[in-house]
């Protein structure tokens, strides 16, 4: 008989204990993971489970009968019939198996997801004698890679929201627009807001805060307040912290706003600081119907669009600076008042184009005549900018003056056009000059290249006429081309327009249309003049803004005029 050295039996005695040990502590330690081992025999049916593989099922081991069939009652079918086919199949490939399946957990009939990982013991002929294994609990898992999928699916969308929001913010131009961008359909739909508001300083330098945005309930009463103001917006501005708002939140933190907030549907708010260059400009407040919590994918959306949006409205801001002084410069430019002449009414309106920062060459104008009646005048310098206003200054001096002195339309029209050209400026102009005799209700006029009058009549019938014209002043070889006269004859409440072309096309409408249009707004607008000049530039303009310069003229006779001599309804109308 061999004898084993000590040291190795030493070895053999620790290994056996320490087998021993794992043996008594595996079916607990697995049943603590979440899982356990089990030994199914396939020809009687009978299954032995440890106390963690029976959890998997939602049984504990008193109540389980070893029955393969009552687990497999707790088994998807569709999926329980997979695997048997798989373990019951003859044949020597398939003896490991490791899948996924459902387990129905009674009596509250919940689903979770378990994995199992096997060995089938087949006999010489491939049949399956035996199934054993390692089942566990997956579903947590799985839930983090749907989770995870899920999120990654979120943050996609939410990219292409703010990419979108982004292209889309790229042309806005002022703070309205910027807003109106934000509130668009397609973009409040792919972040899930009902609205969105926007809170800016009021000024340079001016600590308090504008905001607007929908719903406007919401911020009715709080549209100017102080940055120290106790909102949730202003409390933004001062911290620069993201805040996260849920509507019991405003009862209790916010009472003055509560009552709006109560009035509304809305259920929480989301609210990020704006800081362009450095420094605090203003909140994004993104308002919800139904969510009342927020997640880090929430939070990382709301301070990507606020990084958008305050680089828009820095944008903006210089954008509206600029506007604000091109329409001043240009305002200075045009007459400070219009003369007044007896039997006649007037009035004036200048609209500034609202996508452009530079001046341009519209003007309007009115000078009292020798013979007691008065021109009016209204004109346009090609171009949008400095140059333009300048040339149309200078034009606009050098009208004055020929029409002071008391030539006919014909021959001031054809001095300006020589003027022009004189000036050695690549700029043409268009013009019409209407001179009117109040007391007689005479008028001559003379176009170059300018949009036909229109009239509306003292019974309210509106005519949009076609008269005779000539070249734009300012034509290279053509300074001295004649401009044909028109004839007018005018009663007492006849009203006449002169205005550029921006009044009457854009990019979205044709002139054709924009005429029809013009006299849509004459037919239906105000008595009053100042009034019906508002009426027609508000009717006509484009809703998303005034793409060029307008400038119109309107005058109404108002004294007792000559005996129509073609017809009770029309002016006369005659070129000479």
């Amino acid at each position: 008989m061999r004898s084993v050295p000590a040291p190795q039996a030493g070895r053999r005695a620790t290994s056996e204990a320490l087998e021993a040990e794992l043996r008594a502590e595996l079916p607990g330690a697995m049943a603590r993971s979440g899982m356990g081992a089990f030994l199914w025999d396939v020809r009687t049916g009978r299954v032995y489970m440890h106390p963690g593989a029976l959890a998997v099922f939602g049984l504990k081991p008193d109540e389980f009968d070893g029955q393969v069939s009552t687990l497999a009652r707790r088994v998807i079918p569709r999926e329980m019939a997979e695997l048997r086919k798989a373990v019951q199949s003859e044949g020597f490939e398939r003896t490991g198996l490791s899948f996924h399946f459902r387990a129905c957990c009674r009596p509250r009939g919940q689903t979770r997801w378990a994995h199992a990982q096997v060995q089938v013991i087949r006999d010489g002929r491939g049949s399956a004698q035996k199934v054993v294994g390692v089942i566990r609990d997956a579903s947590a898992e799985l839930q983090g890679a749907v989770d995870q999928a899920t999120s990654d699916a979120v943050r996609r969308r939410q990219s292409d929201v703010v990419h979108a929001t982004t292209a889309a913010l790229a042309k806005a131009l002022t703070f309205d627009d910027v807003l109106e961008s934000l509130n668009d359909a397609e973009t409040l739909r792919g972040i899930g807001a009902a609205g969105i508001a926007l809170t800016t300083f009021k000024e340079d330098g001016d600590p308090r805060l504008v905001t607007k945005g929908l719903p406007a309930v919401v911020f009715r009463g709080f549209e100017v307040l102080d940055v120290e103001a106790p909102t949730p917006f202003a409390e933004v501005v001062r911290t620069q912290q993201p805040l996260f708002v849920r509507r019991p939140d405003f009862e209790e933190k916010y009472p003055l706003m509560w009552p709006n907030v109560e009035e509304s549907p809305v259920t929480s708010t989301a609210i990020a600081p704006l800081v362009a260059q450095g420094r605090p400009t203003g909140a994004l407040t993104v308002l919800y119907e139904g969510r009342t919590s927020f997640t880090s994918v929430d939070r990382d959306l709301l301070l990507a669009l606020g990084s958008a949006v305050a680089q828009s409205l820095q944008r903006a801001r210089l954008y509206d600076h600029e506007h604000a002084v091109a329409v001043g410069l240009q305002r200075a430019m045009l007459p400070a008042r219009i003369p007044r002449v007896e039997g006649l009414e007037t009035a004036v309106h200048y609209q500034p184009s609202s996508n452009s920062q530079e001046v341009g060459g519209d003007w309007y104008d009115a000078v009292p005549l020798p013979d007691g009646g008065i021109a009016l005048i209204v004109g346009d310098v090609e171009g949008h900018d400095f140059d333009a206003s300048a040339v149309m200054g200078q034009l606009r001096t050098a009208l004055r003056a020929y029409a002071s002195e008391g030539h006919p339309p014909s021959t001031v029209m054809a001095r300006a056009s020589a003027f022009l050209t004189e000036l050695e400026t690549d700029r043409l102009a268009t013009c019409v000059y209407v001179a009117v005799t109040p007391r007689t209700g005479e008028a001559l006029l003379a176009r170059a290249g300018h949009p036909d009058p229109f009239v509306r009549y003292a019974n309210g019938d509106v005519a949009h006429l076609e008269v005779d014209g000539g070249l734009p002043l300012g034509m290279p070889g053509f300074a001295t081309a004649p401009h044909p006269t028109t004839r007018l004859l005018f009663e007492r409440g006849d009203t006449l327009l002169l205005c550029t072309d921006g009044l009457l096309e854009s990019g979205r409408r044709s002139l054709d249309a924009g005429c029809r249009r013009v006299v849509e707004a004459m037919a239906e607008g105000p008595v009053e003049l100042r009034a019906l000049a508002a009426h027609i530039v508000g009717a006509v303009a484009d809703s998303r803004g005034q793409e060029d310069d307008v400038a119109l003229l309107l005058a109404t006779l108002s004294s007792p005029g000559p005996e129509r001599g073609s017809g009770p309804d029309s002016p006369g109308v005659a070129a000479s």
